[in-house]
């Protein structure tokens, strides 16, 4: 899959994914990962960068398979910011949808 195309659906994912419940962040690679083709070392700064921007707080728990966890949970700001992504999105899917049925239909 084109790079580009993920890069700028990865951040959505991952607060979608945030919205059900809190997650780890290996756990948000997998879940990724079963839909799309992506790498650990994609995921882990984009945590990073929207924790940095309050978007997401984080807090350990303790793990049965070893060291404790840290958890991301899905700020206020944070879901604010995923409501306007939504809607973005679904702007410019339905776009690039409409331009491509237009582009295949006059073939």
């Amino acid at each position: 899959m084109n790079i580009q195309f993920k890069k700028g659906a990865l951040e959505l994912c991952v607060l979608a994914l945030l919205n059900k419940q809190d997650r780890y962040g290996y756990e948000l690679v997998q879940k990724i990962s079963d839909q799309i083709d992506i790498s650990e070392g994609t995921v882990y700064p984009l945590l990073r960068r929207l924790k940095n921007e309050d978007y997401l707080t984080t807090y350990l728990q303790e793990s049965t398979e070893g060291p404790p966890r840290k958890y991301y949970r899905l700020s206020e700001k944070g879901r604010d910011h995923l409501h306007i992504l939504m809607e973005e999105w679904q702007q410019f899917s339905d776009g690039v949808n409409q331009i491509i049925k237009e582009g295949v239909n006059h073939e």
